[in-house]
């Protein structure tokens, strides 16, 4: 990237101040996209109205009553000539320049547009221009660079690099359905950064080409946010209204627009650790199943070692079904099954996606020795295990769907790792928790643990005392489950025994 040049500020030509239409992108950017944790497939759109153009140097009035104005520094793309059903490889030449815009939003009225973003986007001054134009033919569009300070400091920087949809992309399809007509402005989306500014605060955006010789550069396009007194009428429409989903999206993230602290980790606790080695698969499935969780249940999978039990947080590694030319790109080396046993750490438990294919082992003895030696819970795999002894005599608790002689390249590709991945029929993520005994292997959202495992540590107390009523020679019914009478003598019991 080019440091050492000054930007060129030579070029006359102004921003347009009445275009024909404006056109915005909503999600164009992978930054904002990953941001709002949604990637659209293909872009869309909205429409600006020309009276919401300004230049540098003005300002935007945050009307009266509302509190969320965000700025979105954006590339406008202006069109140079007419443009109907142009290709993607014809459509630069139809764009005359770029500049700096500034998306302004009003957040307090989004709700209510529906997505039409007319009124909390079309407001007198929600559109800066400028100050310059950078001619099209002296840059790359793939190589254009957006940036956005908020008094002074840096909030936004990306290039046409990270667009999801490349500027040649939006011209050619907006072409598909409409003309593009000379002076047309289209905003091709905001990076990451976007957040809410208040009055008194002065947001300034800049384009510019670093890679160019000159470095093109469309200057300082420059606004100050004041205050407005006249509120909305509720007489002839809706009025602004927020909610906490707006004020995260405004500010750009619920810690940012300080609604909540950050989650502290889950961490499985010796304690916590201590009560579900105490409680049987069976316990903690019933308390699931009562919390609305049935499909919790790694199925097809047994214990090598009767009696093992098995406690630990998940680390993930997928396979996929093995064709020769992926083997051969991903399946030697250091491939994904060798980086997961040596990265497992103490406690956590391997789980293996294998899609219920028997027919290779998906673990041996040397990388169940490594496993050990890491400190792992366990390893928990839907497919076969081979080398069964050796791998029985580490001592590490290993859950399988049986066994098989044959290596890994006979059924599978090590693909990915540390992934959410099925495994017998449930999904697991990274970090869920993960329980095995004789009767089978289930999966615990971290947020629950502690929650099922004492109430299932409570639920074992009352069935062990059921389970001496009828030693004792008591009848099921009305016992087992208990009916209220019984449940008296329980509590009764248990008061009588704290």
């Amino acid at each position: 990237m080019t440091t050492d040049v000054a930007p060129d500020s030579t070029n006359s030509v102004e921003a347009p101040k009445r275009p024909g239409k404006i056109i915005a992108v909503h999600l164009s950017y992978a930054s904002r996209a990953d941001q709002r944790g949604r990637r659209p497939a293909h872009p869309s759109y909205f429409l600006k109205p020309s009276s919401s153009v300004s230049t540098t140097g003005g300002t935007v009035e945050r009307p009266g009553g509302t509190e969320l104005l965000a700025f979105e520094g954006e590339i406008a793309v202006i069109i140079g000539t007419a443009a109907r059903r142009v290709g993607v490889d014809d459509a630069w030449s139809h764009v005359s320049g770029v500049t700096a815009a500034n998306d302004f939003g009003l957040y307090d009225l989004r709700a209510n547009d529906k997505g039409s973003n007319l009124r909390s986007k079309g407001g007198d001054g929600f559109t800066p221009l400028g100050p310059r134009v950078i001619d099209a033919r002296r840059v790359d569009p793939a190589a254009l660079r957006i940036r956005t300070w908020v008094n002074g400091s840096l909030a936004q920087t990306d290039t046409t690099a990270g667009m999801i949809f490349p500027i040649a992309q939006l011209v050619a399809d907006l072409s598909q359905h409409l003309t593009l007509e000379p002076g047309d402005v289209v905003l091709t989306g905001t990076p990451a950064g976007s957040s809410v500014v208040v009055p008194g605060d002065v947001v300034e955006i800049e384009v510019d080409a670093p890679d160019s010789p000159t470095v093109p550069s469309s200057g300082r396009l420059t606004t100050t946010v004041v205050q407005g007194s006249t509120p909305f009428d509720e007489s002839l429409g809706s009025m602004p209204a927020v909610d906490d989903v707006q004020r995260s999206e405004a500010w750009g993230s619920t810690e940012a627009a300080g609604l909540q602290q950050p989650a502290p980790a889950f961490e499985l606790t010796d304690a916590l650790r201590a009560k579900l080695i105490q409680v049987p698969v069976a316990g903690l499935s019933q308390q699931l199943r009562k919390r609305g969780l049935n499909n919790v249940t790694i199925d097809g999978v047994t214990p090598l070692t009767a009696g093992v039990k098995l406690v630990g947080t998940a680390r993930t590694l997928r396979f996929v079904p093995n064709r020769e030319d992926l083997f051969d790109s991903h399946g030697g080396g250091y491939n994904a099954q060798k980086r997961t046993f040596d990265a497992v750490e103490s406690g956590e438990v391997i789980v293996i996606e294998a899609r219920g294919e028997k027919g290779s082992g998906t673990l041996g003895d040397i990388l169940a020795l490594r496993a050990r030696a890491r400190g792992a819970a366990g390893v928990v795999t839907d497919g076969g295990v081979r080398d069964r002894d050796a791998v029985a005599d580490t001592g590490l608790a290993v859950f399988s769907s049986g066994v098989h002689p044959a290596v890994l390249g006979r059924r599978h590709v090590p693909w990915d790792h540390d992934i959410t991945i099925a495994c017998g029929g449930t999904t697991v993520q990274p970090g869920d928790v993960i329980v095995g005994d004789n009767d089978g292997v289930i999966v615990i959202p971290p947020h629950l643990v502690e929650e099922v495992v004492d109430a299932a540590l409570l639920q074992e107390d009352q069935d062990a005392w059921i389970a001496e009523q009828v030693a004792d020679g008591h009848a099921v019914d009305g016992l087992f489950p208990p009916n209220s009478e019984w449940k008296g003598r329980y509590e009764q019991w248990r008061q009588d025994n704290r």
